[in-house]
Formats: structure tokens, C-alpha cells, sequence
């Protein structure tokens, strides 16, 4: 899901780095001590998930905690997002400098769109971990598929947005199982910071 350097024309870059340095900036102000430890948590299990990858269809996948970080983190989930893909793309090339706005700007939506509708109201708890977990992932694919749709590549990346449908079931149960178990250990993570 990492578009690498030299693939989006270098406008539409540009307009990634525009669209994800305000989110960064406003989401990220004033944060409070206590918020650190759990974005550091966070980042480097987001960090350590990107690292393991499954063979699918063709290609291959990882998990990326975009939904649960929105439940835990709320809206510094974003920023956590842009740290997470800079510390991925100097150290292990996942993705590129000049692609870095677009990817965050990917993946920070999925994040917030799992905050989104984790705070849906009179939705069973569980109903709403799967959704933003689900989310986390397909919207990151979805915005993937329409930037290279948009770039000229045509229409097939549509198909490895298909493909994530897999990994956003996954990460969906994934989400509802790291929730139950906050739940039972620490209900207060479960209020986002």
C-alpha cells in the first residue's frame, strides 16, 4: 500500500505533502504528556506489524493498525501515521520521500475513519472495532487505487483494492479482539486521548 518515489506525477505529490502537513500540524498541537507513551506504543507496533507481510493474490499484504489506532489514539492518530511512514521509508525504503504526503495522507484517513466510526452511537461495541479495523485498511487501498487511477495506470489497481478486502476482514477481527481485551484490562484506553 506504500506508493514508492517516481510513480505519482511529482503535482500530485506535492499535494500530498500540502493535504497531510496541515492534519499533522492541527491534529498534533497541544499534545499532553500522558498522550506520548501510547503514540509511541503505538507507532512502533504499526511499525513492527508493517515489517511482517502475507503472500495474497499475487502480492503481498501486512497489517497495518490504521483502525485501532483511531480507537486508542482518536484524532493524534494521524500524526502518529506521518512518523510511523517517515521512520518506514528512511529505514527500510517502504514507500518514498517525495510519495510520504500521499501515503500519509492514505493511511492517516483510514486511522480516522476507524476513530470516525468507533464513536458511531448505539452501535454494539464490537460491531464498531470491526468496522473501524475494516476501514483502517479498505480506505487507505480505495484512495491507493483512485490516485493511480488518476495518475493514468488505468483501472486494475481497483484490483489490488480488492485484494485488501482480505486484509481489512482481518484487521477488522484483529480490532475486535485487541478491543475485547482492552476492554478487560484497560477500559480507560479505550477513550481516546
Amino acid at each position: 500500500m506504500h506508493i514508492a518515489d517516481g510513480i505519482l506525477p511529482v503535482s500530485l505529490c506535492v499535494a500530498g505533502y500540502a493535504g497531510a502537513m496541515a492534519p499533522v500540524y492541527l491534529l498534533g498541537r497541544r499534545i499532553e504528556p500522558v498522550q506520548v507513551t501510547r503514540m509511541g506504543m503505538l507507532a512502533s507496533a504499526a511499525f513492527i506489524a508493517s515489517l511482517i507481510h502475507f503472500p495474497v493474490a499475487g502480492t503481498s499484504i501486512h497489517l497495518g493498525l490504521f483502525g485501532l489506532m483511531g480507537i486508542l489514539l482518536g484524532r493524534r492518530a494521524f500524526p502518529v501515521v506521518f512518523v510511523t511512514l517517515l521512520f518506514q521509508t528512511l529505514l527500510f525504503q517502504h514507500g518514498g520521500l517525495l510519495s510520504l504526503g500521499v501515503n500519509s495522507v492514505n493511511m492517516g484517513l483510514g486511522s480516522l475513519s476507524g476513530w470516525w466510526l468507533w464513536r458511531a452511537p448505539r452501535v454494539p461495541e464490537a460491531v464498531r472495532a470491526f468496522l473501524a479495523g475494516f476501514a483502517g485498511i479498505l480506505v487507505p487501498a480505495l484512495l491507493m487505487a483512485a490516485e493511480f487511477s488518476m495518475a493514468g495506470y488505468g483501472k486494475g489497481f481497483y484490483y489490488i483494492a480488492a485484494v485488501y478486502l482480505a486484509a481489512a476482514t482481518i484487521e477488522g477481527l484483529l480490532t475486535v479482539a485487541m478491543v475485547g481485551f482492552f476492554r478487560r484490562v484497560r477500559p480507560q484506553f479505550l477513550v481516546p486521548a
